[in-house]
């Protein structure tokens, strides 16, 4: 699954509109507009960890890999 679809998937879990989780993540709502859509150019790390840190989770669960806990 791509990196926007799994955004897309674990916000939708929250309930979290796009503008409030770009808000919350310090990031430009057309930015990840454009990240879920999948056109936008691959994302910084940084803006990734801000995305999965503002959903609670990890890099990797974003990613769409599986942990270990």
């Amino acid at each position: 699954m791509s990196l926007g679809k799994q955004i897309k998937k674990y916000r939708k879990q929250r309930g979290i509109a796009q503008d409030k989780l770009a808000h919350l993540a310090g990031i430009a709502f057309s930015t990840l507009a454009k990240i879920e859509a999948g056109s936008a150019k691959q994302p910084t790390f940084d803006t990734i960890e801000k995305i999965a840190n503002a959903l609670g989770i990890s890099i990797d669960e974003l990613a769409g890999r599986k942990t270990k806990r």
